[in-house]
């Protein structure tokens, strides 16, 4: 009697269990199905399109079904550090060339919006990214507005200097004008207290510049520091070319890397307007392309496979890999994906 209990139990179990794998296999299947054939363009199945044009309120709050008649605002996010997974010169980059795609193949995108909210980051994909936003500009002949809501520090100024006009809410903070690379440390001192040595097997002069591990040379360094300089020197050609009412003179030697309320910021030319709401900005830039009331569109082009990102695993969860990832942070330290590289960008610990 015992036994035949266990049975059914068992059998019930494993009738569920196969139960709930027949539904996830469905709901996956069914899944893919839909991102292959509702989400994708098939005018041109040679070209692989990776985004989906997700609609996005105007001015007036509205969100307008697709138009075949109406210009298109392009909303490009600058939103968190500059160079990570969700926001890089790829990303930046597949968002403007998509743009051209698709239901856009018309030359139906006339004007761009970013909207900022970024510390900054790496100077090459910050760099990388001004740089394709203005030539898209010239080449297309599309205006670009930037409105800022929250923070617009060091790569995020770097990228905003790509807008015809930059616009920011009144709480807004704008600037640091600057470049820093992660802190390098020397534990020599403390090897010599616990008796601990070390050796470097290297090939070329200068191969273990700031190896930590041994004394450093009075002009250790100076290599590194040349390209920070140069760095720095692209950044302060980048704001005076574009933002003309900054002064070179005191954009080195007052403003440096402060950072500034709006209102400041627009006082010294950062910014066009320091007391602007996104609907305004977007209002302004819709009179500017010649849209009429809201005669316009704003599109968003995202991720449209939530699967893949579902599996890529954007929050230290890699599901289905049986990977996760765990990391302490201490208090001012550099996100260990941005050690190595140079970097626009804001730290509030650099008081």
């Amino acid at each position: 009697m015992n036994e035949s209990i266990f049975k059914a139990a068992l059998r019930r179990l494993f009738m569920v269990m196969a139960t709930v794998v027949g539904v996830l296999l469905g709901f996956f299947v069914i899944s893919g199905f839909f991102s292959l054939f509702f989400t994708k363009n098939t005018s041109n199945p040679e070209v692989k399109q990776t985004l989906n044009a997700e609609i996005m309120p105007n001015a007036l709050g509205i969100r307008k079904a697709y138009s075949n008649d109406d210009p298109i605002i392009l909303k490009i996010k600058i939103d968190g550090v500059i160079g990570l997974e969700t926001l890089n010169r790829d990303v930046v980059a597949r968002q403007l060339m998509e743009s051209r795609e698709g239901i856009f193949d018309d030359d139906r995108v006339k004007g761009i919006l970013l909207s900022i909210n970024s510390p900054g980051g790496t100077v090459t994909d910050s760099d990388t990214i001004y740089r394709i936003l203005k030539n898209y500009k010239e080449h297309y002949k599309t205006p670009i507005f930037a409105h800022i809501d929250g923070l617009c520090a060091s790569g995020g100024m770097y990228i905003a200097c790509a807008a015809d006009q930059i616009y920011a809410t009144e709480s807004s903070i704008i600037g640091s004008v600057g470049v820093i690379a992660p802190p390098a440390f020397n534990f020599t001192n403390l090897m010599q207290k616990v008796g601990v040595d070390s050796l470097t097997l290297k090939a070329g002069k200068d191969k273990d510049e700031l190896n930590p591990f041994r004394p450093w040379a009075p002009d250790e360094g100076e290599n590194y520091q040349s390209i920070i300089t140069a760095c720095y020197d692209i950044f302060l050609d980048v704001m005076t070319t574009n933002r003309k009412e900054v002064s070179k003179e005191k954009l080195i030697s007052e403003y440096g890397a402060k950072i500034f309320t709006a209102q400041k910021a627009e006082e010294i030319g950062y910014i066009d307007g320091g007391n602007k709401s996104y609907s305004q900005t977007l209002a302004m830039l819709a009179e500017r392309i010649g849209a009429k009331d809201d005669k316009y569109q704003v599109i968003e082009l995202t991720e449209d496979n939530w699967l893949r990102s579902l599996f890529k695993g954007t929050n230290n969860v890699q599901l289905m890999s049986g990977t996760i990832t765990h990391r302490i942070e201490l208090p001012g330290q550099i996100d260990a994906r941005l050690s190595n590289q140079y970097l626009y960008l804001y730290r509030s610990d650099q008081r």
